[in-house]
């Protein structure tokens, strides 16, 4: 296995998406195995994983990592998509491989795969992790030493909101075609049905709450899949739709049945005992639930002692990645685990094959498409450039800026598309990414305006200041270069502290002078203020900043964090009583603010709040919301003190562990979460001629109803 001649196994990462930091943590606690190479196509998020977790090189390409890294293993984590000629590459190169699921795309891609390794003495494996809980490895257990008996039929249930489907993307590879969703969640079902239930000899495929996304594709958001297997049968249940989280298998034999609930990490084993049927009945439900109140207190102890680096067993998750990587190093040393077989992967996306191809492809009509241009080619004059044209605030503005009779440009990282208002004949989409300087000069090529509301989802102050504040100084820079009449950033407010000592807040109150102690996305969007007003001080920057408030509307979310803390969408705990009234903004009124700064003159230089008269408080938001979906929340009027003490604790216990990211908490920012300085917007109604809605029921049902009526469809 080893080709250096080294004591550890040397390992390359290939991808740095979600999944690659759970294989770099699992990999660091095996044991001789050591990752020396990082690749992404993306420079800079190769490096920043690589910096994270002790990794010397990084690599831009495949081949070149494949050419000099001397790798033993190759994990590849990039879309599905690209999985065949990554393995194979790797494969040619003499190295193993382990691949995230799907094996591949296309049975046949798997089976060559399997063939070449196995020509090559070298071994694919498929990271099916859920086949690797602590709890299903019970309930295989007990399958195997007969508990259940004859198996007679296998329940797996997967209901789980899919977020893209709300907010996007939706250019990933997943949502591009109806039947890809099956290749890409339908494999973690495949395989446990594959390994209870054995081969399937007959398949039912039922789909149904068919939704069209933006980019024009159906997509079935319920499907229901029936399997014989012998004298066995499966159901497969997934739903996409909001709601209750549920993930679990129930297995029912000729002698008991047994249950996996994957999202609470239990299992139950139910058996008839020796005693008559009215205490045979007592006996196991007191049995069970016995059981269930063990393991819950297990799984709270081990979560706490994973904090406590005592543990690696805290998160399930990540446990069952580990277990998965560990099973499939010990088959590189020679052990059998019939569930890291290259023959598993193959199996698995030929049943998620048959599963697709039992669905009809939707009858409709062929969707209007973008036009994606390079710099003007085929394109007229575009007079605007949009930065975040494809977010929640983004896509109003480029509404009403198409409403206006303006050309638009929108820098996008997307070649998917996004359909709406981009799909409109004034609108052209370049694909490129604001962090580049390549890109930002060819879409500024002919514009006269800049709107700039991209933001980065990151979690590290390091990458937040490399995403935002330095991605908005190259912004900057960019626009001096082209020569840009009129630079407009959408700030936050949420850079003021607005707890209550603030009282009143006007754009002269100045902007949190204790903004190193806030949140990360406060500090980096207050940072990169102050860059722009230098740049304008000093090199005549022609920038204006608008600070919008709690922003809601139609394609937003009704469970704002700007209300409280949503542990679930059953759940918020309100900031403070909930007593005082929001600095609530529709997203209609956000965009008409902005697009006023375009022809407002002798505005370089200045900043302007966009706040909404007070309305409504936390407690009548929450009211108001509890109508419009027609359920119960739980909401619960928690005091500042409270989440502090709870954000101490966690940075207590980083200091403990010595955490990478462990910020000394901060009351203030706690505090000023509760909103409850009042926001005085004079300046932007007077300067801008800005009218936000005053009309509350407008502010309900614009901001509330409308966006609880898309979640509910």
């Amino acid at each position: 296995m080893n080709r250096t001649g080294s004591s550890s196994v040397r390992v390359g990462i290939l991808g740095t998406g979600y999944i690659a930091d759970w294989h770099l943590k699992a990999l660091a606690r095996l044991g001789k195995i050591k990752v020396v190479a990082v690749a992404d196509l993306d420079r800079r998020r190769a490096e920043a994983m690589a910096a994270a977790h002790g990794v010397a090189e990084c690599y831009t390409s495949l081949e070149a990592m494949l050419a000099e890294a001397k790798l033993d293993v190759l994990h590849v984590l990039t879309p599905p998509q690209t999985h065949f000629a990554a393995a194979d590459a790797a494969l040619d190169a003499g190295v193993n491989v382990l691949v995230e699921k799907p094996m591949c795309v296309d049975p046949g891609e798997c089976a060559a795969l399997a063939e070449k390794a196995q020509a090559k003495g070298l071994h694919v494996g498929v990271n099916h992790n859920f086949l690797f809980t602590a709890e299903y490895e019970r309930l295989r257990a007990a399958i195997a030493a007969g508990a259940l008996g004859r198996i007679d039929h296998v329940s797996i249930v997967w209901n789980k909101p899919l977020g893209q489907l709300a907010a996007g993307p939706f250019d990933i590879w997943m949502l591009r075609s109806p039947e890809n969703i099956i290749l890409e969640i339908g494999p973690h079902l495949a395989a446990h049905l594959l390994d209870l239930a054995g081969p399937v000899d007959s398949l039912h495929v039922e789909t149904s709450n068919t939704i069209e996304l933006p980019s024009g594709q159906p997509f079935h958001r319920r499907w229901r899949i029936a399997t014989e297997h012998g004298k066995a049968a499966g159901d497969l249940l997934v739903s996409f739709n909001p709601g209750f989280a549920e993930h679990y298998i129930h297995v029912r034999g000729s002698h008991g049945s047994a249950r996996v609930d994957f999202e609470n990490q239990t299992f139950t084993l139910d058996r008839p005992t020796r005693y008559g049927i009215d205490f045979d009945r007592l006996v196991r439900v007191r049995t069970i639930g016995g059981g269930l109140r063990r393991q819950a207190g297990r799984n709270f102890w081990q979560y706490i002692l994973s904090k406590l680096k005592l543990s690696d067993r805290g998160n399930s998750f990540g446990w069952s990645i580990q277990s998965s990587l560990r099973a499939f190093y010990d088959t590189l040393a020679g052990s059998k685990d019939d569930r890291m077989t290259a023959k598993l992967g193959v199996d698995v996306v030929e049943l998620c094959t048959q599963i697709a191809a039992q669905v009809a492809p939707a009858a409709a009509p062929k969707p209007a498409l973008p036009t994606y241009v390079n710099g003007t080619s085929g394109h007229p004059r575009a007079t605007v450039l949009v930065l975040g044209g494809t977010g929640f605030i983004g896509k109003e503005l480029v509404r009403q800026l198409v409403e206006q009779h303006y050309a638009v440009r929108v820098l996008t990282r997307s070649s998917a598309n996004p359909g709406g208002v981009f799909t409109h004949p004034a609108v052209r989409l370049v694909k490129g990414s604001m962090n580049r300087r390549e890109s930002l000069a060819e879409a500024l090529q002919g514009v006269d305006y800049v709107f700039h509301l991209a933001r980065a989802h990151v979690k590290r102050w390091e990458d937040y200041y490399n995403e935002d504040v330095l991605g908005t100084k190259l912004v900057a820079e960019a626009c001096l270069a082209a020569g840009v009449k009129r630079l407009i950033y959408t700030g936050t407010i949420d850079s003021y502290y607005a707890g209550r000592k603030a009282a009143v807040i006007r754009e002269e109150s100045g902007l949190d002078p204790y903004i190193h102690r806030r949140n990360y996305y406060a500090r980096a969007k207050c940072e990169a203020e102050a860059l722009l007003l230098a740049m304008n001080a000093e090199q005549r920057l022609p920038v204006v900043i608008l600070r919008p408030g709690i922003v809601l509307g139609p394609g937003g979310s009704p469970f704002h964090w700007g209300v409280g803390m949503w542990n679930s969408n059953a759940v918020c705990q309100l900031w403070g009583d909930g007593d005082n009234p929001l600095p609530i903004v529709l997203v209609s009124d956000v965009a008409t603010g902005l697009l006023a700064a375009i022809d407002t003159p002798d505005i370089e230089g200045e900043s302007f709040n966009l706040v909404g008269d007070p309305c409504l408080t936390g407690r009548e938001y929450i009211a108001e919301l509890e109508r419009s979906l027609g359920v119960k929340l739980d909401t619960l009027r928690t005091p500042i003190w409270k989440f502090y003490m709870t954000d101490m604790a966690k940075w207590c216990v980083k200091c403990v562990v010595r955490h990478p990211d462990r910020k000394l908490p901060s009351y203030r920012d706690w505090e000023s979460r509760t909103q409850r300085a009042r926001f005085d917007c004079t300046k932007a109604k007077q300067r801008l001629n800005w009218s936000p809605t005053t009309d509350r029921r407008r502010v309900i049902r614009e901001g509330i109803e409308q966006p609880s009526a898309e979640l509910a469809l």
